[in-house]
Parts: C-alpha cells; structure tokens; sequence
C-alpha cells in the first residue's frame, strides 16, 4: 500500500499548502503551517482497510481504517490492548484545537474510546503503512 502524505510532490503538480489566515493567532497559524512541514495523512485519503503503524512518544500503534473516521485501533496496555473499534477525532496539539480527520507529525492523536471517553496519545513521532 502506498501512503500518500501531505507533503509529497508528483509529477509537476504543486501541492495546495496552507496560507496564514488573519483571523488566526500567529501559533495557530504556526502550528498549521509546522504540521504541513512535518507531514500526515487526511483520514479522507485512506481506504477501508487502509493500515497504518503510528508511532508515538511512548507507545506504537496499529491502526486500520474502517471508513467515517471508524478505525480497529490496538497498541496501549489499557485502552487498547486488542483491536477495539474507536473513532479517530484526529491531531492536536495538545489543546483544545484539533486538526479533524487528519494524523499529524509532532501532533497527538485523538480518538473517541467506547469505555475511555476521548483519548489523547503522546506525540506522535512517525506514521507509516503497515502489513
């Protein structure tokens, strides 16, 4: 499976980046324009059935997507020891504003548990695909 980061350039086409809003602080609009440089991935270019190994600071997470948001996540001795079905919010930074839909470099993760509520993972470190 080939992930498609929001980075990554082919062929000619340029990618659409991010332009500071004036309506926005200077470290929201630092933070966006920091989480383009670090690279992700949009929920919204993934297939069901897509999985992805996600990295954090502490922990490694296996994460396959099911489509909407819904994903089988497993990877964290207490919430998630075995596949268990969750909705993916999306990053944050680790503050209340979140980037929806979308897993972030140097972001936390963000995931609604059906026993835990919402959950916030370290910062993640690396996203690949994964077997």
């Amino acid at each position: 499976m080939e992930l498609k980061m929001d980075t990554q350039v082919s062929g000619i086409s340029n990618p659409v980046l991010f332009t500071p809003s004036p309506h926005l602080g200077d470290s929201v609009n630092g933070n966006i324009i920091r989480s383009e440089i670090e690279g992700g991935v949009y929920l919204k270019d993934l297939a069901p059935g897509s999985a992805l190994s996600i990295q954090t600071k502490n922990r490694v997470y296996k994460i396959v997507f099911l489509g909407d948001g819904a994903a089988m996540i497993s990877g964290h001795p207490e919430f998630c020891p075995e596949p268990t079905e969750v909705q993916i919010h999306g990053s944050t930074w680790g503050g209340p504003m979140i980037m929806s839909k979308y897993l972030g470099r140097g972001m936390h993760l963000e995931f609604a548990h059906p026993l835990h509520q919402v959950v916030v993972t370290s910062r993640i470190v690396d996203i690949r695909a994964a077997a």
